[in-house]
């Protein structure tokens, strides 16, 4: 585990690599087994079926995760998987169909953390444009720790606390580095105004 901000890859550890898969396109029609084709709708080209119509809309996938503080740090986790492998991210992942996006968090954050956690407000959402694999919304949340065991798992291989004007790099993802640019922007906001109010 690492703490307070030091930052440097474990000596010998792999530097992130590129993974350039892209979500295929539909050769049959997953409602009637016809042959799909392209229409253009609304002005964008859309996969649909020749034989009955459906239209395989390509959508954003939801991911959740969590901002967990400790004094003026932030929890991150070394992402132990393509994409963007040895990266340091939020603890977050895509939410399982039907899964309300508060359960995911909470979810995530267990699964990569050990630690179980109450959310206490919605942080924010963000556009994911630079995962290989989809394009993904991300929904973020404020959290407290309630229990468990700082631990590594699922998809994390190393977590640390880091203050917010020292974080590791690289961060995985641009929607991440948004996020934590933000919560810093925020931290700054609030120490102000504390200031103003004394």
């Amino acid at each position: 585990m690492r703490d307070q901000g030091k930052g440097q890859p474990r000596p010998g550890a792999a530097r992130a690599g590129k993974v350039q898969a892209t979500r295929p396109e539909a050769r049959f029609c997953m409602v009637c087994g016809g042959r799909m084709g392209k229409i253009t709708e609304h002005g964008v080209r859309r996969s649909a079926c020749t034989r009955c119509g459906f239209i395989a809309y390509r959508n954003p996938v939801p991911a959740c995760g969590v901002l967990v503080r400790r004094g003026g740090a932030v929890l991150l986790a070394r992402r132990a998987h393509e994409p963007r492998r040895d990266a340091w991210g939020i603890p977050a992942g895509f939410m399982e169909y039907g899964e309300h996006p508060e359960t995911t968090a909470i979810r995530e954050a267990l699964e990569e953390t050990g630690l179980r956690v109450k959310l206490t407000s919605l942080f924010g959402v963000y556009a994911g444009r630079d995962d290989p694999r989809t394009r993904a919304v991300l929904i973020l949340y404020h959290a407290r720790v309630t229990g468990g065991t700082l631990q590594a798992g699922d998809d994390a291989s190393e977590l640390g606390w880091f203050p917010l004007d020292h974080l590791p790099r690289p961060i995985a993802f641009r929607s991440h580095r948004e996020a934590l640019r933000d919560l810093r922007r925020m931290d700054r906001r609030q120490a102000r105004s504390r200031e103003r109010s004394r």
